[in-house]
């Protein structure tokens, strides 16, 4: 090559090379600068930067007056122009080649939003702990191994999203950012959840697919706000017990992990989706099918699957249903009561009770031929769907001094039942998981009998009025049904012991508890109870009251003067909005916590 030629190549300027810092100042013009000053937010999205523009950090400092100077207009207008500046409220710098933020972040005090998402940053400055005010930070698509523990002092963060990270692990102080609502995690190498995740009650929708999980945690099953859980290409082998209390759960997507068993859902009636495929699941089991009366997506591709239970046909609300690649050998009939199934997939069968050549008609031509299938060709003439209840004989009832009819679809109860009842000596009623719309009046026929009454999992609505002529009664379950309020009445029990209204819609503690001298134990969980009354006038009548549970609901503070309520030694209060004693002391117990409040009580 000759001496010109290499003198050339040399003038030729590279394709990649370096950016300089000049250049990424010069990225931050003027018009950018006005418009940040004027409303609040600055997007320096995609613009190759490797660092951030020096001048973000002074943008309030020096460059509004430069800004104001280039109106033509007098000393009033230019007062008003600079009184229409906004604080940085909202900064976008994603999409670029940031590899450091500078501690200076922390100056921007008044930022709501942080979007640092498609860089290539490995941690952040503990200085982020001073934007207080942050309720939205993505972090996701960098090169982030470790996060530091101030991240988790951000109090008000609604919104994180650390997805394709490189974490093994995550800080347990996470359980801290109890606003959270929405926390992404997913495309990690996480091998564990951090310990208080169940603390986080405000989630309404956790992603932690395609990691290396092989367990979720215990308490995840606290997290009653859930809509949406993603827990996809982990390597998880079984769900934890108690799934069924995320009740508000609509959408679960557990595809390519290594689980056996399909998860407890009894009584989940928002679960509209369950994507489960590629497991090693091997039965559907008939409990799964009595309770998802909403279940318009089922998922069962790729797992190990013989048979099908006939009442796979009280899923009545399924649009779609894939089967495909297991080892069914024969459809039930009953699928062709599914009057909305619109898809069902069944491909990679041994399917002996179909012709093949039907299979490939598609879904209409299937539940054609199972409708028109012999009812002797299976069990379909021994399913009931609507079930008749079973009511016990009066030789068990005096076996077991119990009316107990529970799980039977009831919408109501025979004052003959009662009446049989009375004769047999029963003093307790057992209703529960039924239908029931309204409080059966039939209990006043046992209104000096009665001591326990289960009417758990039903619709009632209202306690009525004769609720206080059963004056025996001991033990009231009446959780998990539609009460707002109970009526003055109820203060007439004197023998109430226990009282469980846990899962209802109150929005305070109705007045008459707090007139139940007899009271022990008072589960009010999961309702929309706001205020806690501990005076002398509430709860501190209850002299007896050793268990209290007021957990998930809507408190915003907890007053001191309960921990003066020295007779309760069960307490739990989790879940709610208060910030105050945070979630370190509520996990040292009840004691832990009393001991706080009595230390907050004035002098």
């Amino acid at each position: 090559m000759s001496r010109d030629a290499r003198r050339n190549i040399r003038k030729i300027s590279p394709i990649f090379r370096e950016r300089q810092k000049a250049e990424d100042d010069a990225i931050l013009t003027k018009s950018l600068i006005k418009v940040a000053l004027t409303s609040g937010k600055l997007n320096l999205s995609g613009r190759s930067l490797s660092s951030v523009p020096n001048k973000l950090w002074t943008l309030y400092d020096s460059e509004a007056s430069d800004i104001t100077v280039d109106f033509k207009s007098d000393s009033s207008e230019r007062d008003d122009i600079w009184w229409k500046q906004q604080p940085l409220t909202n900064l976008d710098l994603s999409s670029n080649s940031l590899a450091v933020i500078s501690p200076k972040i922390g100056d921007l005090c008044e930022l709501t939003v942080l979007d640092l998402h498609d860089n290539v940053l490995t941690s952040l400055p503990k200085e982020i702990s001073f934007l207080t005010k942050l309720t939205k930070l993505n972090l996701s698509r960098n090169k982030i191994v470790n996060l530091p523990k101030e991240l988790f002092l951000l109090n008000e963060l609604k919104y994180l999203n650390l997805s394709h990270n490189s974490m093994v692990d995550v800080h347990p102080d996470l359980s801290n950012l109890v606003m959270l609502e929405y926390l992404n995690l997913s495309y990690n190498g996480l091998t564990s959840l951090p310990d208080g995740l169940g603390f986080l009650v405000r989630l309404t929708e956790l992603n932690v697919s395609y990691n290396k999980l092989n367990c979720l945690p215990e308490d995840i099953v606290n997290l009653r706000n859930l809509h949406k859980l993603d827990v996809m290409n982990n390597d998880i082998e079984d769900f934890p017990v108690g799934m069924s209390e995320l009740r508000k759960l609509e959408c679960l997507y557990a595809q390519h992990n290594n689980i056996q068993n399909l998860p407890d859902f009894v009584s989940s009636d928002n679960l509209k989706e369950l994507h489960i495929s590629n497991n090693y699941i091997k039965e559907v089991p008939v409990s799964f099918c009595e309770g998802l009366y909403n279940l318009k997506v089922l998922d069962l591709r790729d797992n190990k699957i013989e048979t099908l239970p006939n009442e796979i046909g009280m899923l009545q609300s399924l649009i779609r249903l894939d089967l495909s690649n297991n080892s069914i050998k024969n459809l039930p009939s009953t699928l062709a009561s599914l009057v909305h199934l619109m898809s069902l997939q069944v491909d990679g069968n041994q399917i002996r009770s179909l012709r093949r050549d039907i299979i490939q008609c598609g879904t209409h031509r299937i539940l054609k031929a199972l409708k028109d299938r012999s009812p002797d060709e299976d069990a379909l003439k021994n399913v009931h769907f609507e079930r008749t209840a079973k009511f016990p004989d009066k030789y068990e009832m005096q076996r077991s001094h119990g009316l107990i009819i529970s799980s039977q679809n009831l919408t109501e109860v025979p004052d003959d039942a009662f009446l049989e009842a009375k004769k047999a000596n029963v003093y307790k009623v057992d209703f529960s998981k039924n239908k029931l719309g309204s409080f059966p009046a039939g209990l006043v026929n046992l209104a000096n009998e009665l001591q326990e009454l289960y009417l758990p999992h039903n619709l009632i609505t209202e306690i009525p009025s004769f609720i206080g002529e059963l004056s025996r009664i001991s033990y009231i379950d009446i959780s998990n049904n539609l009460l707002t309020d109970l009526p003055h009445e109820f203060a007439g029990l004197n023998y109430l012991r226990e009282l469980n209204m846990s899962y209802n819609r109150l929005t305070k503690i109705p007045d008459c508890i707090f007139e139940l001298k007899s009271i022990e134990i008072l589960l009010l969980r999961d309702n929309k109870i706001e205020k806690i009354d501990a005076s002398t006038a509430g709860l501190g009548r209850l002299k007896k009251l050793t268990t209290l549970d007021l957990a998930n609901n809507d408190i915003d503070s907890i007053p001191p003067i309960l921990g003066k309520l020295t007779n309760i030694r069960s307490l739990d209060i989790v879940g709610n909005r208060f910030r105050q004693p945070r979630h370190q002391i509520l996990e040292k117990g009840t004691e832990a916590i009393m001991m706080y409040l009595r230390d907050r009580i004035p002098a």
